[in-house]
């Protein structure tokens, strides 16, 4: 299947300052020169929080992995389950139609969402609340036919429970997800013929759909008022947790859209990134700010993605920022490359972490470094 950008794409994309610490965090999961790896979880973060995968939130992220834009866009485009098009601000329902959920009426199914949403799949419905499409098998055959909802599978459908689901999720209200028929999980439709005692005890739905239940979380995307946000392994993680453990919650509304930041022009002073501004009211950025330049000098800027830790997006922030030139790094104080630190990345203890410094000196001299040469031969940053 054909899978292409929305011709309608919004005008940029910014994590939410949640989402944003959230992706950072995930980034640390991964080796050094192995970010790329945390692709998949923040192109998901991005479509939970605006509900599909625009292509601003495509490129956003391959700056944050120093990607260029065509490898986040092979990911997106390769995987079924980032929404390349507009869903329902409610709920996107996702029918499968794969052997046993097609023998036993599937297609009854798609009938409703037809009917009831739009003609044809991954059209809005005219409020704009639904979007639905038939997908290929989702694993639970033995509760066929059934339908994902959200994070939720609805099991044991018919074509008219099936239109009951649509009109209370239309109304506001979140079904409970699971067998639809009173089975408790995928046992025999005839009953137990084994662990008959099994009724004493356990809870009142299966494991998936109790949680679920108690939580309330089945059609909610993700909205930033989630605890833990940072990775599990995170210092910040536990912090966070007790902080927010006993808040209440904000609007489960979806995020409003926001402007990401302009970036600076060449003669404009470097501001912080988005990490860096939560911490801007306690702590003054240290280090001495190097001399930066407005324009290249004659004869074009270097390739600074020769430097390792360099990729598209970053050089053409040092680029916005005024810096342009290997010699330029190359002749970073001690101070300097702090408050490079601080000010000219992302990611901060990039420049000291990956040397730049030294990479800078020996490609001013003409000279080859080990990650220059593979860069070169590979092609790997061409966009």
């Amino acid at each position: 299947m054909l899978r292409r950008l929305h011709p309608d794409q919004p005008d940029s994309f910014a994590f939410t300052p949640d989402n944003q610490a959230w992706a950072e965090a995930q980034i640390t999961k991964y080796p050094e020169g192995r970010q790329a790896s945390a692709i998949i979880p923040l192109l998901w973060r991005a479509q939970e929080q605006e509900g599909w995968l625009t292509r601003p939130a495509i490129e956003a992220v391959a700056d944050m992995l120093d990607l260029a834009y065509i490898r986040a866009l092979e990911v997106a485009s390769f995987y079924f389950m980032f929404q390349l098009q507009p869903v329902g601000s409610v709920a996107h329902i996702q029918v499968c139609g794969t052997t046993s959920c097609m023998i036993c009426g599937a297609e009854d199914l798609v009938a409703v969402c037809k009917d009831k949403i739009a003609a044809k799949a991954h059209q809005l419905s005219a409020d704009g609340k639904f979007s639905w499409e038939e997908v290929e098998c989702l694993g639970s055959c033995a509760n066929a036919p059934m339908a994902q909802i959200g994070k939720d599978y609805y099991e044991d459908l018919t074509a008219a429970r099936m239109g009951e689901i649509i009109d209370e999720l239309a109304k506001g209200e979140v079904p409970t997800p699971g067998p639809q028929n009173g089975r408790y999980a995928s046992e025999p439709l005839s009953g137990l013929t084994s662990l008959k005692d099994f009724d004493s005890g356990h809870t009142k739905y299966n494991a998936s759909v109790q949680l679920a239940t108690d939580i309330g979380d089945t059609v909610k995307r993700i909205d930033g008022t989630e605890v833990p946000l940072l990775a599990p392994w995170g210092k910040a993680n536990a912090a966070a947790g007790a902080s927010n453990a006993n808040e209440e919650p904000a609007s489960k509304a979806p995020p409003k859209k926001t402007k990401s930041k302009a970036k600076p022009k060449p003669n404009a002073p470097v501001t912080e990134n988005k990490s860096q501004q939560k911490q801007s009211d306690e702590a003054v950025p240290a280090g001495t700010k190097p001399a930066l330049l407005t324009e290249a000098r004659e004869g074009g800027a270097d390739d600074l993605k020769l430097i390792k830790g360099v990729g598209p997006g970053l050089e053409k922030e040092l680029n916005a920022a005024g810096v342009y030139h290997f010699d330029q790094i190359a002749s970073w104080t001690e101070d300097e490359v702090a408050w490079a630190d601080q000010n000219l990345v992302r990611f901060k203890g990039r420049v000291s972490r990956d040397n730049w410094v030294t990479q800078a000196k020996d490609l001013s001299e003409g000279k080859q470094t080990e990650f220059s040469q593979r860069a070169k031969k590979d092609g790997i940053y061409k966009e």
